[in-house]
């Protein structure tokens, strides 16, 4: 039964074809900053139409979906066909919604206080213990709240 789970765990990760690449001018559309120079903090947002938008990290990913329409007008949440985030170690992206989240740790990224990516739960154990972490989060823990803590230096 577990060679059957891992299988399948396996086979999800790799039809995910992952997101559309990074152009050289592309733009946080949360902060307006270059994306590009920031490579090791991208996190993307696939549409349904294929196109993608794509952060300076995964703090401004959540920032954009909390209200899609403010930063850029005539998106709708709805619309969102994957997200992405690149996981610290390994700097490869991995779903958003399957990584594990560490705040209030010593590693800043290009926004100051960031959600640090990590794909596995040990990951973001020894992250925190190496980082001075304080807490790790799922993907549904992540709030407005969080968000605000984060940019006001409170974890």
């Amino acid at each position: 039964m577990r060679r059957l789970a891992a299988f399948v765990a396996s086979a999800v990760l790799l039809a995910d074809p992952g997101p559309p690449p990074v152009g050289p001018k592309a733009a946080c559309p949360v902060c307006g900053m270059r994306v590009t120079p920031h490579g090791a903090w991208v996190a993307s947002l696939t549409w349904q139409d294929g196109s993608a938008s794509h952060f300076d990290g995964a703090k401004d990913l959540f920032k954009f979906l909390a209200a899609p329409a403010r930063y850029l007008p005539g998106r709708k949440r709805e619309a969102v066909a994957a997200l992405h985030v690149r996981e610290y170690y390994g700097l490869k992206p991995i779903r958003a919604e399957a990584a594990w989240y560490v705040v209030g740790s010593d590693t800043l990224g290009p926004m100051g206080h960031e959600l640090v990516p990590l794909a596995t739960e040990a990951d973001a154990r020894e992250f925190l213990r190496d980082h001075g972490g304080r807490r790790i989060l799922r993907f549904p823990q992540v709030d407005a709240a969080v968000l605000a803590g984060l940019d006001a230096g409170r974890f």
